[in-house]
């Protein structure tokens, strides 16, 4: 991939930009397998699932700057001035239409776009989500609620602009704080609609404002389905799936018949996990429940009688720390998958699972022309 902004050293973000996108597939794969060198054998290790190596993201996160009527979207330089990326080639088709757009609408709305070194002016971030389907989740962060007039006119262009995404769910959120945060506690929905429905295969996943999903909906539907076979090979009864989200593996793995248990500390998640549930067909709804609370105290007030079959762990980038890992050594729940976005805090969970043997390993190349990665395992009890 070809990259003007990076070229002319105006964006650094993706360091490997240039490389040729197999060299750089391979050296994931090497990097991933040298740090799990000490648990994961070369002969457990699946090819790499590869990405689309420009067009690919879901998601923009547009620092806004410049000034009213001059409106910068992209990124920050080191002296905090806007730096204009509307025409990066990650986003995904449809997605980088609105990315382009966003800057005109901006300026025709009136909105003061935030400046940081002299701490003056409103519009923060445009934060935007693109499902398969053609539709479009956008929140607006304001340092305060005085440009809402004018946020909701932006809207209203966006939404009769035939040939761009149709806007589904639109927020305004409020960060009144001078610091790095994309967004702050308050939230407001402005549409009717609360929810996007991101479709993943077979499945249609609901996303709240705040829910996370992975960035490139291909392959992260290439490690959901990953998940599914290994499970379909181990044939577990029952299920949990902690850091459960918005329920992509929990769905996913539901079958009739198989009792599928979904722990998420978020209540909005939850939220929209409940929402997907209610659509699957009543044979896969019925196995599939779903808890609000945190994952580790979810496990550590567990009756032995009640631990299932399988686990499925896919959590922050910290990973699943100490207190989870050592009690999920001496549980003998028999398989563990693990989804993790950090080899590093993988490694130190596995080390920390002794009792565990990796049998299965892949990563899933969600980030090309960058460094990070994600890597699935699937482990068994010894």
């Amino acid at each position: 991939m070809q990259c003007d902004y990076f070229d002319a050293a105006v964006c650094r973000s993706c360091t490997l930009m240039g490389e040729e996108y197999p060299v750089q597939l391979a050296a994931k794969q090497r990097e991933v397998a040298a740090r799990l060198a000490g648990h994961v054998d070369l002969a457990s290790w699946s090819e790499p699932v590869p990405s689309r190596e420009s067009g690919f993201r879901n998601k923009a996160k547009l620092v806004v700057g410049g000034c009213r009527g001059a409106p910068t979207t992209g990124i920050l330089d080191r002296q905090g001035r806007g730096v204009d990326l509307r025409h990066c080639g990650l986003y995904e088709p449809g997605l980088a239409d609105v990315v382009r757009a966003v800057p005109g609408l901006v300026a025709e709305a009136g909105l003061t776009p935030y400046d940081v070194p002299s701490r003056q002016g409103e519009l923060k971030h445009v934060l935007l989500t693109h499902s398969p389907d053609g539709e479009l989740m956008a929140r607006l962060v304001l340092r305060s609620p005085g440009q809402r007039r004018r946020v909701e006119e932006l809207l209203a262009a966006l939404a009769e602009r035939h040939d761009l995404p149709t806007v589904r769910v639109a927020s305004l959120n409020l960060q009144p704080d001078h610091a790095a945060v994309l967004e702050g506690p308050d939230e407001e929905v402005l549409t009717p609609h609360r929810t996007l429905a991101m479709r993943v295969g077979e499945v249609r996943l609901h996303l709240g404002t705040r829910s996370f999903f992975q960035t490139n909906t291909a392959v992260a539907a290439e490690l959901y389905a990953q998940v599914r076979d290994w499970a379909a090979q181990i044939a577990p009864a029952t299920v949990w799936d902690l850091y459960c989200g918005v329920g992509g593996f929990a769905v996913h793995l539901a079958r009739p018949g198989r009792e599928v248990t979904g722990v998420e500390l978020s209540a909005e998640a939850v939220r929209s996990a409940a929402r997907t549930r209610g659509e699957l067909p009543a044979a896969l709804a019925h196995g599939l429940t779903l808890v609000t609370e945190d994952a580790t105290a979810f496990a550590l007030a567990s009756a032995p009688a009640d631990r299932p079959d399988l686990v499925v762990v896919n959590p922050p980038r910290r990973g699943i720390g100490t207190l989870l890992a050592r009690w999920l050594d001496g549980s003998g729940i028999p398989h563990v998958a693990y989804s993790s976005c950090s080899v590093e805090s993988l490694a130190r969970d596995l080390d920390r699972m002794p009792s565990y043997r990796v049998s299965r390993a892949r990563v899933f190349d969600m980030f090309p022309q960058t460094r990070h990665h994600e890597v699935a395992v699937l482990l068994q009890h010894v």
